[in-house]
C-alpha cells in the first residue's frame, strides 16, 4: 500500500521551514509524538525505578515500554535489548566486554566497508589484547564486500560488518558473512545503524550475534540500542559497580538511564508501525507492513533522484543490493555545492561522515556529498535537489 506522504509530513514541524533535509543518514528530523513523549515522561512525576509510588513506576514503565518496543523493532527477547548512549559508545563497551576472553594471537576481523565506529574499537581493543586483525576488502567494481578476501580461521574469535554503509548504501550478504563466520566457530557484531533506518530488522535471521542500531536514525531521540540473545548477554561480565543490578540486559546499563530518551524511542517505534499499519495486529506485524512501504516509497525516489542526474555527477553508490542513499563527487566542488544547494534550503552535506575505511580503500580524496532520503522526503524534495545540482554544474 502507498503511503500518504502529505500526511506523514505532517507530524513533522520542522518541515513547516520549507527545507528540503537531505542529511537523513546523519540523523532524521523528529516528529511530533516523539517530542510529546519526551515532554511528557520528563514533565510528569518521575523518580528512580520502583514500584512504591508513582514517580517510580513512571520510570519503570519507561524502561519496560523502550525494551518491548526494540524486541519488536529488532525481534529479539525484551531481556536482550541494551540501551546506550550512542551506538558508538555501545560499540566501545562491547569490545571491551568481549576481549576480556581474547588472547594473544586470537583474530579480529573488521571491514573496509564500516563506519568507523564499528572498526576502531575493534582494533583498539585487539591491539590491547595482543590479537591479530584481519580485514575484508571492497570490491571497487560491485561497491560491495569482497568475500573472497573474508579471512576466517580457527583462531578468528569476532567478525565485525555493516548491514548497510552509511556513505554507499550498500547492504552486504549479512545471513551469508553470519554462516561462514558462525562455521568458523566465531561471533558476528552488526551495525545496523543505517540500515535499521531502512529496512525491517530481524536480528535471528540475519545471523548476527550482536546487532547495534540508532534511534534517532529512524524519528527517535539520541540513544542506541543493542539487540542481542539474552543466553548470550549472559555469558559477559562487564566491569561494574558492586551494587548495580548484575541481572540481564542491566548489567550493560551503567548508572541511571535516561527515561525521558527511553520514552521517545519507544514513540518513534509507535510512529514507525502507524504509517502504513495495514489491516492491524501486532506491532511487529504493523512495523512490517510500514516498513515495506518505506522501503517502496524510498525506492521510487531514489529511481527518480539517479535518472535525473546529469553527467557532471560521479555516483559512487552502485552496488545491487543498497539503501535509498548516494555519495557523489562533483570534480572537487562538493563543499561548494553544498553551500550552493544551502542558499536553496536544501540540506545536503559533503564529507567523508566517519567512513575513513572506504574514502581510503576508494581513493576518494575529496569530500563527497551525500544523499540520503527519509520517510518524510517527497517528489519535490527531489526535484528541488536535482535543480540545485543542474543549476549548480
Amino acid at each position: 500500500m502507498a503511503i500518504d506522504v502529505d500526511a506523514l509530513r505532517a507530524h513533522f514541524p520542522s518541515l513547516a521551514h520549507g527545507t528540503a533535509f537531505f542529511d537523513g543518514p546523519a540523523g532524521t528530523q523528529t516528529p511530533r509524538p516523539v517530542a510529546d513523549a519526551i515532554a511528557a515522561t520528563m514533565t510528569a512525576p518521575l523518580s528512580n525505578r520502583g514500584k512504591v509510588s508513582p514517580s517510580e513506576r513512571n520510570a519503570e514503565n519507561a524502561v519496560a515500554g523502550f525494551r518491548s518496543a526494540y524486541a519488536d523493532l529488532l525481534n529479539v527477547p525484551s531481556e536482550g535489548v541494551v540501551h546506550g548512549r550512542s551506538a558508538t559508545q555501545l560499540t566501545y563497551d562491547f569490545s571491551r566486554h568481549l576481549a576480556k576472553n581474547w588472547r594473544e594471537g586470537d583474530e579480529i576481523v573488521v571491514s573496509r566497508l564500516d563506519h568507523d565506529a564499528n572498526v576502531r574499537p575493534w582494533i583498539q581493543a585487539a591491539e590491547r589484547a595482543g590479537a591479530v586483525v584481519r580485514w575484508i576488502d571492497i570490491d571497487p567494481e560491485i561497491m560491495d564486500l569482497d568475500l573472497d578476501s573474508l579471512p576466517l580461521s580457527g583462531k578468528t574469535r569476532l567478525v565485525a560488518i555493516t548491514a548497510a554503509s552509511n556513505v554507499l548504501g550498500t547492504k552486504p550478504p549479512v545471513r551469508r558473512i553470519a554462516d561462514l563466520t558462525h562455521d568458523a566457530g566465531a561471533l558476528l557484531y552488526v551495525d545496523g545503524v543505517h540500515y535499521a533506518a531502512h529496512d525491517l530488522v530481524d536480528v535471528p535471521a540475519l545471523g548476527a550475534d550482536f546487532f547495534v542500531c540508532s534511534p534517532y536514525k529512524f524519528l527517535g531521540p539520541h540513544c542506541g540500542v543493542l539487540g542481542a540473545a539474552p543466553e548470550l548477554l549472559e555469558t559477559l561480565e562487564p566491569d561494574k559497580l558492586v551494587p548495580s543490578p548484575d541481572t540481564v540486559p542491566e548489567r550493560f546499563e551503567f548508572g541511571t538511564l535516561p527515561y525521558e530518551m527511553l520514552a521517545g524511542a519507544t514513540a518513534a517505534v509507535d510512529f514507525l508501525a502507524g504509517i502504513d499499519p495495514g489491516a492491524g495486529g501486532s506491532r511487529r506485524e504493523r512495523l512490517t507492513n510500514s516498513l515495506n512501504s518505506l522501503h517502496s516509497h524510498e525506492f521510487e525516489l531514489r529511481s527518480r533522484l539517479e535518472k535525473g542526474l546529469g553527467g557532471e555527477v560521479v555516483v559512487h553508490s552502485k552496488a545491487a543490493d543498497r539503501t535509498p542513499t548516494l555519495l557523489m563527487s562533483l570534480g572537487g566542488r562538493e563543499r561548494e555545492a553544498q553551500l550552493h544547494l544551502a542558499e536553496q534550503n536544501v540540506v545536503a552535506p559533503a564529507g567523508s561522515f566517519y567512513a575513513y575505511e572506504v574514502f581510503a580503500a576508494l581513493k576518494l580524496n575529496d569530500p563527497a556529498l551525500r544523499v540520503g532520503l527519509a520517510p518524510y522526503t517527497n517528489a519535490e524534495d527531489v526535484d528541488r535537489l536535482l535543480e540545485g545540482l543542474s543549476a549548480f554544474g
